[in-house]
Formats: structure tokens, sequence, C-alpha cells
């Protein structure tokens, strides 16, 4: 009745269900009322996800599809999961049938223990199952009345796979993915072992590094999810190269990002390197054949692109931490040239990359860039002097001349000492922030040293 909307909830059905057989007063009360007891109930819920999810999809159709009875004849299963058997997971058809074939199914509490096992299984899947379907109702309901944080945040994990250790051997750990096939989920490993903890978390700041550079040619190298060398170029080996001299050191056992197909040229030279990890949109039949030799080398091909309006956790004690993800890319919105001099063409291009890169390193953060590539990045200290002072020292201990070279910063400067010193490394341009109480002195000490310098109104803090 009501078109559908009422189906299943009937005695018929959940007596059927919940009846108890060890309890002869269970069995005779169906039986009383003509109830024929239930053994198996296989249900796929509604796609509400799916509808949710798609484009151009009117609110009241995506209502219809929030199941009521397929969830209760589930729920109703697993709570009597001593005599009956619940399925929601295709995955779990055939060890079910393989049960009933075998003669373990029977419907009395002593049939079986194994198929028992399984029953308590599945009804724990159940249970998981349901509450993933609320979490995505409530979420999309939270949606409509535009709260990105409501009062309750329900959220829903599907495990992906064990990894072997955390990151470090003794610490268990998996992989969950909010859905299956996007995301880091969405690759396609080519050879080498399955992916540890911290080739995800490295694989996650490789891509938030190149994600600032979508449709250009850009390489990230990442080390303990940092940046080591992030570089544009006129092909996948031009920037790799760019990328690979900031800090060839640093990029040993690396995790290397594209964001263009790679090549064999581009291979080769990546193959030189001792490298945990490769990813990119596509690879060449040739790349794939010389990466391949490399017996360890994970090779990761595919969109991992994140979703539009997804949100960002942070684990703390006792709960989350909760924040939309950062914009990308970053642009030139906003930008003051707060200087006596402005910068030149070229000076504007290498701070709009430097003002890109540094989003994606650990703050305290600079970075020196010259030429679309970065040529010294100073990253998680704990005072913003210190990170000029090792983006320099870095620069400099790689061969590069820092004479003339753009500074971008995460954050404003709290003290003139940082400017100082990027002056006498030969710094010309500096974009950042601004927003201190200190800009004017930071301001001045820019225009005594001939620096122009960029405030963007926006920091870009990476913790």
């Amino acid at each position: 009745m009501l078109d559908g909307r009422v189906k299943t909830l009937h005695p018929a059905v959940h007596g059927g269900l919940l009846a108890r057989r060890d309890l002869p007063a269970h069995m005779a009360a169906i039986a009383e009322h003509g109830i024929q007891p239930i053994d198996l109930v296989c249900v796929n819920l509604y796609p509400f996800r799916r509808t949710a999810r798609t484009a151009g999809v009117a609110p009241d159709d995506v209502i219809e599809q929030i199941d009521i009875g397929g969830p209760s004849m589930i729920r109703s299963a697993a709570k009597n999961f001593a005599s009956v058997t619940v399925v929601v997971d295709p995955a779990d058809y055939a060890r079910v049938l393989e049960a009933i074939r075998t003669g373990t199914n029977a419907a009395s509490p002593g049939g079986g223990a194994a198929f028992t096992d399984l029953r308590r299984e599945l009804a724990s899947k159940v249970f998981a199952h349901t509450a993933a379907y609320d979490a995505e109702i409530a979420a999309w309901f939270a949606a409509q009345q535009h709260d990105r944080f409501p009062e309750r945040l329900a959220l829903a994990f599907e495990r992906r796979q064990s990894l072997r250790y955390g990151e470090n051997p003794g610490q268990l750990a998996a992989w969950y993915v909010e859905e299956p096939g996007a995301g880091l989920s969405a690759l396609r490993q080519h050879g080498g072992k399955e992916l540890s903890f911290n080739n995800l978390l490295d694989l996650e700041g490789a891509l938030l590094a190149t994600g600032q550079f979508a449709g250009e040619t850009c390489c990230a190298i990442v080390k303990h999810t940092t940046p080591c060398g992030v570089a544009t170029g006129n092909s996948a080996a031009d920037a790799y190269r760019k990328a690979l001299a900031c800090d060839p050191m640093s990029a040993f056992g690396s995790v290397i990002a594209f964001t263009v197909p790679v090549d064999e040229e581009a291979a080769r030279a990546v193959a030189a390197l001792f490298v945990e990890c490769v990813v990119a949109p596509a690879f060449s039949a040739d790349a794939l054949r010389v990466l391949g030799e490399k017996k360890n080398l994970r090779v990761l091909e595919g969109d991992a692109r994140e979703r539009v309006g997804a949100l960002d956790f942070k684990r703390v004690r006792g709960g989350l931490l909760v924040q939309e993800c950062a914009r990308a890319p970053l642009d030139e919105t906003n930008w003051e040239v707060v200087s006596s001099r402005q910068p030149t063409k070229e000076e504007r291009s290498d701070l709009l990359f430097a003002w890109r890169t540094v989003a994606s390193v650990k703050s305290n953060a600079i970075v020196l860039t010259r030429d679309g590539a970065t040529i010294g990045i100073g990253a998680g200290q704990m005072s913003r002097v210190d990170a000029a002072f090792v983006a320099v020292h870095k620069a400099q201990a790689a061969g590069h001349d820092t004479k003339g070279a753009a500074l971008g910063s995460d954050a404003f400067f709290p003290f003139r000492d940082g400017v100082d010193q990027a002056a006498e490394a030969g710094v010309r341009a500096i974009v950042q922030p601004g927003g201190s109480v200190k800009d004017p002195e930071v301001i001045a000490a820019a225009n005594e040293h001939g620096i122009a310098m960029i405030f963007t109104g926006r920091r870009t803090f990476r913790h």
C-alpha cells in the first residue's frame, strides 16, 4: 500500500523472523496465527547513496530511496541470528550457499556450530550496514539544510584492507574508505608489495601537492608526508628532474606523483632512484615494463581526486577535529602588493608557484622557488625564521643559487627576522598571508632590501 511504501512491515514477516525456535511459546504463537518461520533473509537495500550523489536528482526522488522495510527485516533477522541467516553483502552469497548445500544450515539451535558462527558474523555485518546506511541519510539531510557540521556526526567507512602494521611495527592497522572505488581506493596497482600505512599517508601528501597544479605538467616528490621537491615542466621527465634537483638526498625512498601520464623517458628517470611508490593518471606500456623491473616498486594508476565537499578529519584524544578540505588550486584572488617595488612578471609567476607549493608543506613552512620548481624547502619548523633558514640551507646544500629566488610562506612573518634572512640569501620576492601586528616592520624590511612583497590575505597551514 501507499505506492509501495508499506510492503514488508507485517506480523507474517516479522513474526516469522523474530520467533525463537527454542521457545515453545513463540512457536505456538506463530502457529496459532498461521505464520511460517523464515530461515533466511537476503536483502539489498534501496540504493540511497548512489541516488543522492547522482547529479540532478530531485530531493523527493532521493527521499523515496530511503528503505524502510529492508532495514526492518534485516534487523529482525540479525536479532534472531541463532535461528535466521541474514545476507546483505553479495560477497557472502557463495559461502552461505555452500553452507546450505553441505547441510550445516539447520534451523534448530543445535544445528551446526560452524554455521551458527557464520550467522553471528553475518548479523554483525547487518548492524554495521544499517548504521552506514543511516549515516548517509543523516549526511544528506544535513546537506539539504546547509549544515556542514551537524550536532551528531555519523561516519561510515568500509575496510579496504588490513595492513601489515601501522606507522611502526607492533601497531596494528587497517585501511578504511568512505566509498569503494573513490579517492586512493580508485588507484590500480601494478606490481610491488601491498601498500603500507606510511605509503598511503605519503600518497595523500603527494596528491595534495600535485592537486594544486591540475591541468599542468607537474611532479611532486614526497617524503614523510611533505614535499622535498615540486616542479612543473615541459614533460613528465622534465618536471621530475626539476623536482628531484631540489633535494636529491631526501628523495631516496620517496613517493612520487605526476599529474600527466608517465612515458618511458620519465619511467627510466624514476627507476634510477630507489622509490617506494609512483602514482600517475596513466602509464605507457613501455613505462610499466621499465618500472616493473623494480621488484618492490608500487606503481599506482588512476584518478584519485578528492570528492567535492569532502571533509578532513584529524584524530585527537576522545574525539575528532573536522574541517573542510583545503581549497585547490590556490590563485591570485585578493593578492595585494604591499611593498614599494612591484614584482616583475617572472617574479609573480614564481610567487604563484611558491604560494601553491607551500600549501602542501608541513607548517611552519617556507619554500624557495625559481622557474616553476622548488629549490629549497623548510618544513615543520617551530619558528618561521628557522623554516627560512632551513629552506636556504637546503637550497645551497643542493647547489642552488638562491639569488633572485621567490619565497612563499604559509603564514605571516611575526617579525622582520625572516625577511632579513631571506634577503641575505638574495631572495627578491616574497608571498605571504600578512595579518601580523608587525606587518609594518615586515614591509619596511622588504622595502629596505628592495624585495617585492605580496599579501594574499589567506593562511595555508598544514599541521
